[in-house]
Parts: C-alpha cells; structure tokens; sequence
C-alpha cells in the first residue's frame, strides 16, 4: 500500500524500494514531485505552487509519520494512513 493519504485532489505516497534520500511522492492530476522529507523539498519533478503549498503545510505537520513511514517502507513493514489536510 504506497498510499499514504489523500487531500483536495493530491497523493501522497511512499514506495517500498525507494532510494535515499527519505522522500515521499506526490502527485496531482497529470503532476508528480518527490518531496524530501528532512528538509520538504522538491527533489524531483514539480507541483502547480497552490498544491505544492498543501503539501509542503501538510508534511510540515506529519513530518514524523513520514519519517516512520519511510522506514517501515524500506523495511517492507506495515503502513497505515496519516490524516489529511483540513
């Protein structure tokens, strides 16, 4: 289950056979961005900068289930959902 959460038309991800540094993905419509989860940024690819913003507040929040996540990821270890943004 590499879905992580889902809010306002974004996806937010988390793969298990990732590669550092501890990222997660989001994407929006036709829109992908890796996003670093240590410093919240762009790693690769982009976002419109409204859905980007979402993402960027909504990590802020949940920075550390997404730290948890990742390592259960590549530990090939249970998920679970975080909550949306509201």
């Amino acid at each position: 289950m590499p879905e992580v959460s889902r809010f306002f038309g974004i996806v937010i991800k988390i793969f298990c056979e990732e590669h550092p540094p501890p990222h997660f993905h989001a994407e929006y419509g036709e829109y992908e961005a890796l996003i670093a989860i240590h410093t919240l940024t762009v790693i690769e690819g982009n976002l419109p900068s409204r859905p980007l913003g979402m993402v960027i507040e909504w990590a802020s929040e949940h920075r550390r289930e997404l730290e948890e996540l990742w390592t259960r990821a590549i530990h090939h270890q249970p998920m679970y959902k975080i909550p949306p943004l509201r």
